[in-house]
């Protein structure tokens, strides 16, 4: 082909990119914005696919060709952040109306001791009069009445002078008028993070906030609990047995167990009839309104186990260690009749261990807005070469803002629930579970300057395969769900709005340090003598 024709077929095409890219800018219909933009891609595509081998000594043909790729990537890039942004704004909006509920709730109620959040949730499917479940966020004597105040600063300030009569002067002073807001692209259409400043005099403040320890109360007596246990153990087998006996006569509570628990315990005795079940995955959707408390007997992986089999809303958590590892299993099954009286009598301390909601959007599909099922991950997401013998090669944005390439074995997103897990043996730092952040650890990086960093949790992180990299990547969800990450594949990561609540023993920051103290011997070492020089 030769260089003329070459250019004029480019010239074309760009032109039908601008083409594109002003009819993008006339129309306000998403939907036809990425048709159009759609289809100027697809013709840079079939463009390519009609070119002539080229030999590695046309250096400029080389030249126009990464262009033209470069166009392409553009152009795919324009309409899938569209679609994210479509998405995002339709979150705002929902998170915008649930919370102005709540807030005309607690204006008339008007508490005088914390504030209290409701954690039912709207839907209508949700509705059972099993429970009703109330957070209470204490505070040490503070009233929690000046959060649904507006963020504005219209203070009036004057100046006192000991010898007025009054204490004060005539003369005023205004200072001068601002507010905040959050949202998406300034659009003040979210107030739920009003809490984290406030107004005092007109200047900015932050609340104390390492004070307050969350805590749940019943407004009534839950009726319902499922059990989800550890497989293959002895002693889990001969506790479940007893425990959920003792729920049953004693407290007069309906049991859920899986499948497999149920075939164990009528094995056991055919007086476990009354023990329910489910049978297909469309009954586990259905678990969240008939379950009151989830109780776990194994370690940690029982507790992820757990929480995956809520794709929404997940009952509180109460875990039973029993396994190796137990970062989140803080009760001992000895004495767990006295644990779970104390909790269905309630109050008690609670951690909210906050998720990971990705999803996966494929280069080849019919649609730049078309994405896999959600997968929601307590721990972390990671994404790994697999077998290849090549680095991971990755491309890392967050709220479509260029991080940095990653070339190594691989990244872990991780939550701070999963600090302690994957990412802290990748080189990544211990995270209070209630911190609410982010955590982006490399593994194996090619790269003695390439740090782990830790990211606000209201960023949305998209990690893509390059269309030049080598070889494919490989995602999995809690160790589970592996799946294969082709060139131009992205995986979307952002933070769910469903925590986790598990139970305390105590409370939250004592739980965790004893964790660590147990669970990793952190920071135990010799004591050093002291028969040294005077």
């Amino acid at each position: 082909m030769s260089t003329y024709k070459l250019n004029h077929t480019v010239k074309s095409h760009l032109d039908s990119f601008r083409d594109a890219k002003k009819l993008r800018s006339n129309q306000e219909n998403g939907f036809s914005d990425m048709s159009s933009l759609a289809q100027s891609e697809k013709a840079v595509q079939e463009f390519l696919i009609q070119q002539t081998p080229m030999q590695a000594t046309d250096d400029h043909l080389i030249e126009f060709s990464e262009a033209l790729r470069t166009v392409a990537k553009a152009l795919r890039g324009s309409s899938e952040g569209k679609a994210l942004a479509q998405a995002e704004a339709a979150e705002w909006k929902r998170r915008y109306e649930l919370e102005r509920c709540k807030n005309l709730e607690l204006l008339l109620k008007a508490p005088s001791n914390g504030v209290c959040a409701d954690e039912s949730n709207s839907n209508g499917m949700m509705d059972h009069s099993a429970k009703s479940p109330r957070l209470h966020v204490q505070e040490n004597g503070k009233s929690g009445m000046h959060s649904l105040e507006r963020i504005c600063a219209h203070e009036v300030l004057q100046d006192c002078e000991p010898n007025s009569p009054n204490g004060c002067n005539n003369k005023l002073k205004r200072k001068a008028s601002f507010k905040l807001s959050w949202g998406c692209k300034g659009h003040a259409n979210d107030q739920h993070k009003k809490e984290i400043v406030s107004f005092e005099s007109g200047n900015i403040t932050t609340p104390d906030r390492s004070s307050k320890q969350i805590s749940l109360t019943w407004e009534s007596s839950p009726q319902t609990v499922i059990i989800f246990t550890k497989p293959n153990s002895t002693s889990v087998r001969v506790l479940s047995v007893e425990m959920v006996r003792w729920l049953r006569d004693h407290k007069g509570l309906n049991v859920y167990v899986e499948p497999r628990v149920k075939a164990e315990l009528l094995s056991e005795s055919s007086s476990f009839d009354f023990v329910q079940t489910w049978e297909d995955d469309k009954e586990i959707s259905l678990l969240h309104p008939k379950v009151d408390l989830v109780i776990t007997l194994g370690g940690d992986g029982t507790v992820l186990w757990a929480a995956s089999m809520f794709k929404g809303p997940v009952p509180p958590i109460v875990p039973f260690s029993m396994g190796s590892l137990g970062f989140m299993t803080p009760f001992h099954s000895e004495q767990y009749r006295d644990c779970l009286e104390s909790v269905l009598r309630g109050p008690i301390s609670i951690t909210l261990r906050h998720r990971l909601q990705c999803h996966i959007i494929r280069d080849k599909a019919r649609h730049d807005y078309e994405t896999e099922e959600n997968m929601l991950v307590l721990n972390e997401v990671t994404i790994d070469r697999g077998i290849s013998s090549y680095l991971t090669n990755l491309e890392c944005y967050c709220d479509n803002s260029f991080v940095t390439c990653v070339q190594g074995d691989g990244l872990i997103l991780s939550t701070t629930s999963g600090s302690t897990a994957y990412s802290l043996a990748a080189g990544g730092s211990m995270v209070h579970p209630q911190v609410p952040g982010i955590l982006f650890t490399p593994i194996c990086p090619h790269s003695l300057s390439f740090r782990p960093l830790i990211l606000p949790d209201h960023v949305t992180v998209r990690v893509q395969v390059p269309f030049n990299s080598r070889g494919s990547a490989w995602v999995s969800f809690d160790g589970k769900g592996r799946k294969q990450l082709e060139a131009g594949d992205a995986l979307v990561c952002s933070m769910a709005p469903w925590p986790v609540s598990t139970a305390c023993q105590v409370e939250s920051t004592h739980d965790f340090l004893r964790s660590i103290h147990e669970g990793l011997h952190w920071n135990q070492r010799k004591i050093q003598s002291s028969d040294g020089p005077q």
